[in-house]
């Protein structure tokens, strides 16, 4: 059988930088081959060859059995190819409908746009879509969720035989992705190819058919996808086992470092609590999971721990036995808490700034001299965290925004870290990065647990949780559900107790 697209021998090369070496990809009607690698393994820059960003220097791309070379992504969505990218491509000054079919509305026969059709089919995708979503309203008024739904709408509006998906999953909810999981069977039935970049392998057993895997911008396998070789999976995308992932250091528990009492977080407008009277103690040395599903109060309670729901919140916090006053994040760093959040371009870094510029951001007091920003103390402290957490950057003076997704988390880590604190508080801490940076950052994180911090850690990936974790603290609806040991936790207890419970007040008789 022809495949609908197939590129072989690729390669490209940028200054100082060979991305891809005798590389490639078969895309066949109706199956989904999921393309696996580290971040820096030439996925991205073989997407952007496939849909028209810039040419291979060597290599052939055939479309439909005939070679192509597009000159633009244009060119590309015109043939059939679309590609939705992690980072959103979207105005948000514009509506819903605007962005789907930007450049490209429909006119009158007057010549002026056709608003009442361009609202009506943009509706019709985003129904197929099973999202209740008013096309009329400003994109930059929607969750970033419901935003990456529309770059999947905006997709399947050029009609796409083959459509690239890179790592469409990083921002939804669960709904979104069972929603989004639906639209890709049902593209499969309709005979649409699709390559499918992503870091969760555990998303692949149910929309998978093949798997690629790039490392160091090689192909190294090729295969029809199956389940249960997943360890060899990783094992080709980082040259280790799986089983490595989570090495945990036998560290000693100190005494309680952060004490949690009735904290409570009001939700704004009324109604239930996004936090219900939550009490929890971590010591030091000790790395303490928090997991609940989507809206289970995960990111409040980090968030209100760090003095970010001010007046909305109540309770005791307790730091070495002795109660805070949480006004705000200079409190928390005050009181030795530090922050990882969860989105960390928009809440933890300032991606035009350098590296050094970034890490220093938090603990400015330690850089001053005489009043003013000492350079050469600040490029000493980024110098000695680069070293530490092994982030890969040309020099301390880099744009952080240049930097690949792990090296960007390992950033906020080492902002972090420069407050010197004694608990720290991870959300979503390998959110969007690869196996290899995960499994750097879990090393990084036992490190720090066994020199007596005290690490708290949400995540919404239970296998990192349950690996990660010497205990496990489980919330739905905002509120405490369940506590494990790590010798006594597993998938299923600790999903049973995620899963939200009606209470009796909630039945209707």
């Amino acid at each position: 059988m022809t495949p609908l697209l197939e590129a072989r021998g690729v390669s490209k090369a940028f200054p100082g930088v060979q991305a891809l070496s005798n590389a490639g990809i078969t895309v066949q009607a109706g199956r989904l081959n999921a393309l696996l690698g580290e971040n820096g393994a030439g996925k991205s820059t073989l997407m952007n060859i496939l849909s028209g960003v810039f040419p291979p220097d060597h290599g052939e791309v055939r479309f439909e059995g005939r070679p192509v070379s597009f000159r633009d992504p244009r060119a590309a969505h015109e043939a059939g190819v679309a590609i939705i990218f992690q980072e959103l491509n979207l105005v948000g000054g514009l509506s819903v409908a605007e962005n789907i079919f930007l450049g490209r509305q429909p006119l009158t026969r007057w010549g002026l746009v056709d608003r009442a059709r361009m609202n009506r089919d943009a509706a019709e995708l985003l129904a197929r879509l099973d999202m209740r979503i008013d096309p009329t309203i400003l994109v930059e008024r929607l969750k970033v969720g419901a935003q990456q739904m529309v770059e999947i709408a905006k997709a399947l509006s050029f009609d796409a035989k083959v459509l690239i998906l890179d790592e469409p999953t990083s921002a939804l909810t669960e709904h979104e992705v069972e929603t989004l999981f639906g639209v890709i069977r049902r593209l499969k039935q309709r005979g649409v190819g699709m390559i499918y970049i992503t870091h969760r392998l555990d998303e692949l057993p149910e929309i998978a058919d093949d798997v690629t895997i790039f490392r160091d911008g090689v192909l190294v396998h090729e295969s029809t996808y199956r389940a249960d070789d997943r360890s060899e999976y990783v094992r080709r995308m980082v040259g280790r086992d799986l089983a490595e992932l989570f090495a945990r250091s036998s560290g000693t528990r100190g005494d309680p470092a952060l004490e949690v009492a009735d904290l409570t977080v009001a939700r704004p407008g009324g109604g239930q609590p996004l936090v219900d009277r939550v009490s929890f103690t971590v010591h030091a040395g000790e790395v303490v999971g928090l997991f609940g599903l989507m809206g289970a109060g995960r990111t409040e309670l980090l968030e209100a721990i760090y003095g970010l729901h001010r007046g909305r919140c109540e309770g005791t916090i307790l730091r070495d036995g002795r109660r805070i006053q949480v006004g705000g994040p200079r409190d928390a760093l005050v009181a030795g808490l530090a922050l990882a959040p969860e989105d960390r371009k928009a809440d933890g870094l300032v991606l035009g700034l350098s590296v050094a510029t970034n890490v220093s951001m938090a603990s400015l007091d330690r850089v001053l001299r005489h009043g003013f920003v000492s350079v050469r103390e600040e490029r000493h402290r980024a110098a000695d965290a680069i070293a530490t957490l092994a982030i890969k950057t040309p020099s301390a003076d880099q744009a952080v925004g240049a930097l690949s997704g792990g090296n960007q988390q390992k950033v906020v880590l080492a902002k972090g870290l420069a407050t010197e604190p004694k608990v720290l508080l991870l959300d979503e801490p390998t959110r969007g990065v690869d196996i290899g940076a995960k499994r750097e950052i879990y090393a990084l994180i036992d490190r720090w647990a066994s020199l007596g911090m005290a690490v708290l850690v949400a995540s919404s990936e239970l296998p990192e949780i349950l690996g990660l974790s010497d205990r496990i603290l489980v919330l739905a609806e905002g509120r405490l559900t369940a506590e494990f040991r790590r010798d006594e936790a597993s998938e299923q207890s600790v999903l049973h107790a995620a899963i939200p419970v009606r209470r009796a007040s909630e039945v209707v008789a």
